[in-house]
């Protein structure tokens, strides 16, 4: 049982690093960004490739690979989100849509098929209660708890982040104030971008790299945001690591049902969520 808890705050922990940038996307953007998920597969693969060439050093590939999607992140905001702003929320899903398919087969193009298996730069356990638990994951989870306390001192005490806050409650009275709200989207959008490699790379150990793993948290981790509350920063945590104890804890006793019990656990929070309005 312990190995599951461990488990379900991993999976918790890489679902927040996925989500929280499609919920401050949404939250301040009103774009719904299929894309998300090629950002989080192309990172991992750029870490991949980047690993031997700088030693073997995680760290280091881990970084690199955050600086080489930046360049991404801002192509795709400023010649295809920023045109999106204020339209439809189809035209959104249609353009991030096609985004995901290129990129995907480009990622086919350039990597193959091919799972690509990477090593737990750690390798090393630690008991506790008589069961094993993998330092790495561990690590995984007090990354999140960390990250968590600093977006929040980043959006409650610097400046860009009071502007973004103030944009996801009131978009038009911050554009009134004067303030061009566009050019912090676009750095929350690079930033929201960054955080999906960073879960992308972290949980590569426990996976495989392979073409369509943005795909398969994608709707996850919409369950998340939905779940949590678009632009709730807060709810985006907690959720991530409730979904993500659901999906471990079914996915014991009844594997096949994991990722339906997420669904099923979204439905109840919109039926409850109507039924109080």
């Amino acid at each position: 049982m312990i190995q599951t808890l461990l488990y379900g705050t991993t999976i918790g922990a890489i679902l927040y690093f996925f989500s929280i940038g499609l919920s401050i996307t949404f939250g301040t953007m009103k774009i719904i960004n299929f894309a998300h998920s090629m950002v989080y597969t192309l990172g991992v693969y750029f870490f991949i490739t980047m690993l031997p060439v700088l030693g073997g050093i995680f760290p280091a590939a881990l970084a690199f690979a955050m600086l080489m999607v930046v360049p991404v992140a801002y192509v795709m905001e400023r010649f295809v989100i920023r045109r999106l702003y204020g339209e439809s929320l189809d035209y959104a899903m249609i353009a991030t849509y096609a985004m995901l398919l290129i990129g995907t087969d480009a990622i086919k193009w350039i990597w193959g098929n091919t799972p690509l298996p990477v090593t737990d730069p750690l390798g090393t356990s630690m008991t506790i209660l008589d069961v094993s638990i993998p330092v790495y994951r561990v690590i995984i989870v007090a990354s999140a708890v960390a990250l968590f306390i600093a977006l929040n001192i980043f959006f409650k005490k610097h400046i860009i982040g009071k502007i973004v806050i103030a944009a996801l409650d009131d978009d038009e009275g911050a554009r009134c104030l004067g303030l061009h709200v566009d050019r912090y989207f676009s750095l929350v959008f690079i930033l929201g971008s960054v955080l999906a490699v960073l879960g992308g790379v972290l949980y590569a150990p426990i996976s495989a790299a392979e073409p369509y793993m943005g795909h398969d948290i994608l709707l996850i981790a919409f369950a998340v945001v939905i779940v949590g509350g678009m632009g709730n920063l807060t709810g985006t945590f907690i959720s991530a690591f409730v979904l993500g104890m659901v999906i471990a804890l079914t996915g014991r006793y009844y594997s096949q049902a994991a990722d339906t019990m997420v669904f099923v656990v979204m439905a109840a929070v919109l039926i409850f969520r109507k039924s109080e309005a």
